[in-house]
């Protein structure tokens, strides 16, 4: 199961010889590896994770939809920027400011891809399921990466772990984002890497300068991973000089980027961002919440040990930007701004698990930990999912959709196809597949046909006269109410 050299009657692994180091894993054809799987299903094994995961997140998602339990107003700006693209538009965004281009704001073109399955499915759950799809995908290279490294229970384990991980779990529980893209090609570009494909692992880390703006420095980390690696490879000159250069484009993009495509296309001519890294202390603004993260990162995740890892330093870039931001939602683990940091995080365990056996001076307790790590981080995701959104997949509650989500839709189907609608989060998402949407006091001068309403937060609000100090030269009627919701009408 792994190997002569760490069987289970000897797990501190004294007086073992050390496992060779991996050489580079030849690619197969296609048809040579769909019948491989077949031979052995053992090895299907990835790929029967990544659907019961998938099946898991979609089926998360898509009930916190119907139950219009949308965390943010961020499915509503992708899915008018997809919607857009769909229609061979402008990536409009108008929820983000009337006439606000998607691309001056972040710079996320790889969403349109989505475009062609939008057309054929106009819904915000095309987006949902996308995510979940992608976010399933990555389990497949995490899980052989960890198996080729470990052996197969072992690198099921991390897969597991991996799946069920926090960051994972949150970043599917607030609707949509554009870092959907970016967690499978960071898989994939590590689990070339630990293979030493090292051109493979170049090729899937160069697209995340198209998935976000920051994310080209992620690139140009995996990038300098594969320098530091194929260093002391045949043919080590040539990779590592492709691999230099690969880095050097990736964090020229990721500038050019920031400075000057993103504010081509910003009415301000600028990147609204900027505003976020200044004011406070800095670093040690909320660094009991950073620390916390951290420890998140590396004490569930993967035992403390992925520190011994040098992939760990594709990490250095996210947690940079956010832990420098004053922007206090950047800090913690609430968001899907983790998401990205779990294949890292899992591959690095991964990595580091398979140096100690590699080594030849370490500790026995060292490769006795090593060798328990695996389905010990996977044991901790299972021990606290109870705790993180999966979770709500084993309530009847999570698929019932309740009578009063039935009166606000009924409520919300009175506004006519392509009306322009202001509204606040919960009423967004099921509204911008048909209408033009607009965030509350984002018109610009417009004066939208409808207000929609959320006021479950704020029952005491008078609803005309908000109405008023949004528009103060228009009138405004109730059209109906129904479960907290208030539309409010246009007045002819």
């Amino acid at each position: 199961m792994h190997g002569t050299s760490l069987a289970p009657a000897d797990p501190g692994g004294a007086g073992r010889a050390p496992d060779p180091i991996p050489g580079p894993a030849p690619r197969r054809p296609l048809r040579e590896r769909v019948r491989a799987l077949a031979r052995d299903p053992g090895a299907a094994a990835p790929y029967a994770l990544a659907l019961a995961l998938f099946c898991a997140y979609a089926t998360l998602t898509v009930c916190r939809y119907r139950l219009m339990a949308s965390a943010s107003w961020d499915l509503g700006i992708f899915e008018q920027a997809v919607r857009a693209y769909s229609e061979l538009r402008a990536p409009i965004a108008d929820i983000k400011g009337r006439g606000t281009h998607i691309l001056g704001d972040h710079f996320s073109p790889v969403t349109a891809l989505l475009a062609p399955v939008y057309r054929v499915f106009p819904t915000p759950v095309t987006l949902l399921i996308a995510q979940a799809a992608l976010f399933a995908l990555s389990a497949v290279p995490v899980t052989r990466a960890a198996s080729r490294l470990l052996g197969r229970r072992p690198g099921l384990a991390l897969g597991v772990a991996y799946g069920m991980s926090w960051g994972l779990q949150r970043a599917i529980a607030v609707d949509f984002h554009e870092i959907a893209f970016a967690v499978p090609l960071i898989a994939f570009s590590l689990e070339a890497l630990l293979a030493h494909r090292w051109r493979a692992a170049l090729w899937w880390a160069v697209p995340l300068v198209l998935v976000k703006e920051d994310l080209g420095l992620t690139a140009a980390a995996l990038a300098v991973l594969v320098a530091v690696r194929a260093r002391r490879t045949p043919s080590a000159s040539r990779v590592v000089r492709h691999a230099l250069g690969v880095a050097a484009l990736t964090t020229l993009a990721a500038v050019l980027t920031f400075t000057v495509v993103i504010p081509a296309f910003n009415t301000a001519d600028t990147y609204d961002y900027w505003a976020k890294m200044d004011g406070g202390n800095g670093p040690l603004d909320g660094a009991d919440i950073k620390f916390r993260t951290f420890l998140w990162l590396l004490l569930p995740t993967t035992g403390l040990l992925a520190l011994r890892s040098p992939l760990l330093l594709a990490a250095l870039p996210t947690l940079g930007w956010r832990f420098l931001s004053s922007e206090e939602h950047y800090w913690g683990t609430a968001w899907h701004y983790s998401a990205v940091l779990m294949p890292v995080a899992t591959l690095a365990l991964a990595d580091a698990c398979a140096g100690v056996r590699r080594a030849s001076r370490a500790r026995p307790w060292v490769r006795s930990y090593a060798y328990h790590l695996p389905p010990a981080v996977a044991a901790a995701a299972l021990a606290l999912t109870p705790s993180l959104p999966l979770s709500a997949l084993t309530e009847p509650a999570a698929y019932r959709v309740t009578d009063q989500v039935r009166a606000v839709e009924t409520l919300l189907e009175r506004i006519p196809d392509g009306a322009n609608v202001e509204a606040n989060t919960a009423p967004i998402s099921r509204l911008t597949s048909r209408c033009r949407v607009f965030w509350l006091g984002s018109t610009r001068g417009l004066t939208p046909d409808f207000i929609a309403l959320d006021n479950r937060h704020a029952p005491d609000r008078d609803s005309l006269a908000y109405a008023r100090q949004l528009h103060p030269k228009a009138a405004f009627r109730i059209a109906g109410e129904a479960g907290g919701f208030v539309l409010l009408e246009l007045r002819s």
